[in-house]
């Protein structure tokens, strides 16, 4: 029970990755609010989580608007009775052009992935201070570490989460407040073929897949769990000598 005892909350909490995370959370001890933009999905999380014998609430939420990451703080220090450890984990694939580029999407990619990520952080570093510390965990990518051909709005966003870990690492430290970044591979979740598909033809996505797959030494997809475990990790008291880290969960894709 990793996490016994710990109030948890995850953002994007209601598929692939985030899903996972609220889960396993709980099934080692913490009580998760579950934040994320689909009503119905965030329910059934919930649901499912309490069916097991945890406990959860979820809060439904637009986290592209700043007010809106505000007020789901507040309301799941209320619900948990405080936060000691937050998955930052929502975010966008946002646009691929750069001639051309439809500056509304990129505003939106930026607002979910970066805004959110540096409000929410934020806004819970009091409710983290009141409990004598806890941990942050933000969720960047391989390709905050390397720079995607595909993906350039996506990348500097990402890239931007590891300056945030970083930075964040070294102010909060003297309130005993880790603060790590998770960075995944390609992962089989519902975004995944969104991620790959944008804007080509059939010929193109197969052409894709075999350009990821081939980019991965251990020549597979990562499952939304084995992201969860290392979320899982990077907020327990196992990793309590752990901060300001960058932590790829790729199949050896940065190694290359």
């Amino acid at each position: 029970m990793r996490m016994q005892g710990k109030r948890a909350v995850v953002t994007a909490g209601a598929s692939g990755m985030g899903r996972a995370g609220a889960r396993l959370f709980a099934q080692n001890g913490a009580s998760v609010a579950v934040v994320d933009v689909n009503a119905e999905a965030t329910a059934e999380v919930v649901a499912g989580i309490e069916a097991e014998g945890g406990k959860a609430t979820g809060i439904v939420a637009d986290l592209s608007r700043p007010e809106e990451c505000r007020r789901i703080i507040a309301e799941a220090a209320e619900a948990l009775g405080g936060i000691d450890a937050l998955w930052s984990h929502a975010g966008t694939p946002g646009p691929t052009e750069v001639e051309g580029i439809d500056l509304e999407q990129y505003d939106f990619s930026v607002a979910l992935n970066l805004t959110s990520a540096l409000v929410c952080a934020g806004e819970v570093a009091s409710h983290m201070r009141a409990a004598g510390g806890g941990a942050i965990l933000f969720t960047s990518s391989v390709g905050g570490l390397v720079g995607s051909m595909m993906s350039p709005v996506y990348s500097a966003v990402k890239f931007g989460i590891v300056g945030f870990t970083q930075s964040l690492a070294q102010r909060f430290a003297v309130d005993r407040i880790r603060v790590n970044a998770v960075c995944p591979g390609p992962v089989e979740t519902p975004m995944l073929p969104f991620f790959m598909n944008r804007n080509v033809d059939e010929a193109g996505k197969e052409a894709n897949l075999a350009r990821i797959m081939a980019a991965v030494p251990l020549g597979r997809l990562a499952q939304p769990e084995e992201i969860a475990h290392a979320a899982l990790w990077l907020l327990s008291d196992d990793a309590s000598y752990v901060t300001g880290v960058a932590l790829p969960v790729d199949g050896g894709y940065v190694a290359r």
